[in-house]
């Protein structure tokens, strides 16, 4: 087969129309071969002709979409040196646009032979491997172009591509859990009910089912251990993956897209599956360990991790760095997705060994034309020192706000001295985010996310019970601020169960009226559980599918969280893109936001600072939004006042005088979620007049006149 010269760009398998050209990155390599590979097995390798730099390159003609081909790489084994070329491991494209396959584990994809960890392997791994598959890059988009919601108008929903439909009766079967699944019709229906703007999915980059969970019957569910970073994970398509799985994702998109959802890729450009100097040998190890991966220094044999897995990417390298831009203005421009959310993004950071928010990679986002352009959303921290980073990332940037989590799970089960806090988060974490000019947005506000407890098993369990992953109940968060209204687990306690169902209710009315960004975890608004389990990673199954069977039985929750979300989207006062200053507005005396004790009088310091503090009204004033619409009318909005009792006792709360409002409208009443018995509190809702709240309770209302 002839091969021709070829062109160094783009990296990675370009298919033309008429051939495929073939261009790969290596520095350590002395020859690297290109080996195509037919569906018998029978592996062709032509070692590829040019080389531009540090980029080996060639052309071939008539070899199109659905090849599928893998890389050898020639050159020095010296584990000391940092140095791992193997020959005999066939090697995945790092440019790969699909990958066909899957690892089965097995002694030929290790460098070394087990139990001598400093022996030579020459196996070879190519009947084991993962394999590269040319793509067809034309897709018809037809008129679908980024959505570029504001993040102030924005709810995200996190969810994972195969939980969300696996168990859902009205998706044919062959659908079910594919990208194909998550575009039915049904399941639009659903985020449309809901409000959700902008869908953030699980790790949908091709990633590898750990061999240690394989040993145990069990698989990387959750899908944070990548291999392939332009290639959309195999085991979601539905029709293929020959390629086909990238015009499935696409399609997906589209169909998303037209329904005025954003898509979100969760993304793990921290690390990836090939795991420490004892792990398998599936890609960037073998083409070029040092460019890609961060050594400690002085000990280049072993891997410098901030990660917990094994390994960090070396974003200190030109290569790395390139390959995560790379692969980010792909994933933009040719598979439309509009925005990201970085797995460990301090890891990112660590230019050194510390955290440093001006490092290169900030820098290349910053200056890039399309990346900087869409939602980028950290998780601010990482295992390393230094590395809890929440409040610590540039402007262009928003974050997952752990503090908000902890702040408000704490508040709800009743913890002491939390009032201040919780006070803080609810108006946007300006303590975090204000001092460097970030607005209420940088802050992503949650509850619950898929590490951790579910919003059902956050109100009915105390302790985990992860039994079921085999690591002896040691693996996942054993302080979970949670609380199990005084049964562990499921119970047939009628006040008991009233009460978690109040919790999740005050849960979320919390997130989504406060300012900044909310995020709701797959599955809260249908009641789902996992049975106490606070670390799913591995549990593909029931445990961590969502039931739609017990969905239907929490409907009324399901519309709660709907017209909580119409209300967000409805009222600007619940989603301002300045902070609050707590100034009288002109022509008026009131602030745009007061705080008042139970009696109806404003809070003063010592009402802070009081211990047993767990309630508190809100005064949000409409007519104080500092923002203009699009015409340069000043946004004037209805006035809110919520009232908040987090304590374990009912309280009669005095409204305050009628300059703030003389007759009030209950708009959200957490113990009655239908607000079927709302009228009766409606004539009390005057001005100086007092309404009784239940224990564990939120009362929003809004001013009539």
């Amino acid at each position: 087969m002839d091969i021709w010269p070829g062109s160094p760009y783009p990296l990675g398998a370009t298919y033309d129309g008429g051939g495929t050209n073939f261009s790969i990155f290596s520095e350590a390599a002395e020859r690297i071969e290109l080996c195509l590979l037919t569906d018998e097995g029978a592996e062709t390798r032509l070692a590829l002709p040019e080389r531009d730099g540090l980029v080996w390159h060639g052309y071939l003609p008539r070899v199109g979409p659905g090849q599928r081909y893998g890389y050898r790489v020639h050159g020095r084994y010296d584990p000391a040196a940092g140095l791992r070329c193997n020959p005999s491991k066939l090697l995945l494209d790092p440019y790969a646009k699909a990958i066909d396959g899957r690892i089965e584990w097995n002694e030929a994809l290790f460098a070394y032979r087990f139990g001598d960890p400093d022996s030579y392997n020459d196996a070879d791994s190519a009947p084991y491997a993962m394999t590269s598959v040319v793509i067809n890059p034309f897709f018809d988009w037809v008129d679908d172009r980024p959505l570029r919601i504001p993040y102030h108008e924005t709810v995200i929903y996190e969810a994972h591509v195969k939980g969300m439909t696996m168990r859902h009766p009205r998706i044919p079967d062959d659908v079910r859990g594919t990208y194909a699944g998550l575009a039915h019709p049904v399941m639009i229906k659903h985020f449309r009910e809901l409000g959700v703007t902008a869908v953030e999915l699980m790790p949908v980059h091709q990633f590898v089912h750990d061999s240690t969970l394989a040993e145990r019957g069990l698989s990387n569910y959750w899908g944070y251990n990548t291999i392939g970073f332009f290639a959309p994970h195999n085991d979601y398509a539905c029709f293929g993956t020959r390629g086909e799985q990238v015009q499935e994702f696409k399609a997906m998109v589209r169909s998303l897209h037209r329904a005025g959802i954003e898509v979100i890729l969760d993304v793990v450009y921290n690390h990836t599956a090939e795991g420490n100097h004892l792990g398998p040998t599936l890609s960037f190890r073998g083409i070029d360990n040092p460019a890609y991966y961060r050594l400690v220094e002085g000990d280049p044999k072993h891997y410098y991790d901030t990660t917990g897995t094994g390994n960090s990417l070396n974003v200190r390298h030109h290569e790395s760095l390139r390959l995560i831009m790379d692969s980010l203005r792909y994933w933009v421009l040719d598979m439309h997705v509009d925005g990201f959310r970085f797995d460990l993004a301090a890891t990112l950071a660590r230019e050194f060994h510390e955290v440093d928010r001006l490092s290169a990679f900030f820098d290349l986002v910053n200056q890039d034309p399309v990346v900087s352009q869409v939602k980028l959303i950290a998780e601010p921290w990482d295992v390393g020192e230094g590395g809890y980073q929440v409040g610590g990332f540039p402007p262009l940037w928003t974050e997952w706000n752990g503090k908000y989590r902890d702040t408000v799970r704490d508040f709800w089960r009743g913890e002491p001295a939390t009032l201040a806090e919780f006070a803080s988060r609810f108006t946007g974490s300006s303590d975090l985010y204000e001092s460097d000019n970030r607005r209420p947005i940088a802050s992503i506000n949650f509850v619950t996310a898929h590490d951790g407890f579910t919003l059902n098993d956050l109100v009915s369990y105390n302790h985990k019970h992860n039994e079921d992953n085999g690591e002896g109940n040691r693996d996942g968060e054993s302080h979970n601020r949670s609380w199990n209204c005084g049964v562990e687990g499921p119970t047939e306690d009628g006040r008991i169960i009233a009460l978690r169902e109040r919790q999740k209710r005050n849960l979320l009315t919390t997130l989504l009226l406060s300012q900044g960004v909310p995020m709701l975890a797959h599955g809260d608004e249908l009641g789902r559980t996992q049975h106490g389990n606070n670390n799913v990673y591995c549990q593909d199954g029931k445990t961590s599918w969502i039931d739609w069977d017990d969905a239907r039985q929490n409907e009324v929750l399901t519309e709660f969280v709907a017209r909580l979300t119409r209300l967000r989207a409805a009222h600007p006062v619940f989603r301002r893109r300045r902070f609050f200053q707590g100034r009288p507005i002109r022509g008026s005396n009131i602030e745009d936001i007061a705080w008042l004790r139970p009696d109806g009088r404003q809070m003063c310091e010592e009402d802070w600072n009081a211990g047993p503090a767990k309630t508190v009204g809100i005064f949000l004033n409409g007519r104080g939004i500092p923002e203009h619409d699009d015409l340069g009318e000043r946004i004037i909005d209805d006035s809110f006042l919520l009232l908040v009792n987090a304590h374990h006792r009912p309280l009669a709360f005095t409204l305050p005088d009628s300059a703030y409002g003389r007759s009030w409208e209950i708009v959200v009443d957490t113990t009655d979620p239908l607000l079927a018995h709302a009228r009766r509190k409606q004539r009390d809702a005057v001005a100086g007049g007092k309404l009784r709240m239940q224990a564990r309770a939120m009362l929003v209302l809004r001013r009539q006149y």
